[in-house]
């Protein structure tokens, strides 16, 4: 017999703190969304482009490592995959660049509660059981 394929929608962690994505992870395996994590923001993208499809939810830390950062990423899925929930996250001060976060992409500084990042996967894998 054949493979069952996974049908649940994709909540993708970009977040370049391996202990921090690690309990992101821990947390969005709990909702209906396979999770999967990226350390950066080029990371993301790559797998964004062969799965773009099958994600329903983005959480990603503003400063990543290499080019991109949380805030490019944010503003390249939300013009080439717009169905895609967007939750940035920062401790950086709010004036440290949370001015250029998009204005329909939620904003949670760290430390995050759980139950907020909880609510807005359960909003996002919401969507896809309407459709």
């Amino acid at each position: 017999m054949g493979q069952k394929l996974d049908t649940r929608r994709i909540a993708l962690i970009v977040e370049d703190d391996f202990d921090v994505r690690g309990f992101a992870a821990a947390l969005l395996e709990e909702t209906d969304l396979r999770v999967v994590e990226t350390a950066s923001a080029e990371e993301a993208l790559d797998y964004l482009r062969q799965h773009g499809e099958e994600v329903a939810f983005l959480f990603a830390d503003i400063r990543l490592p290499c080019l991109m950062s949380g805030v490019d990423l944010a503003r390249t899925v939300r013009i080439k995959w717009p169905w895609v929930r967007t939750v940035l996250t920062s401790g950086l001060p709010p004036e440290e660049g949370l001015q250029d976060v998009p204005r329909d992409v939620r904003f949670m500084p760290k430390p995050w509660r759980a139950l907020e990042v909880l609510m807005e996967a359960e909003r996002a894998a919401q969507r896809y059981r309407q459709n």
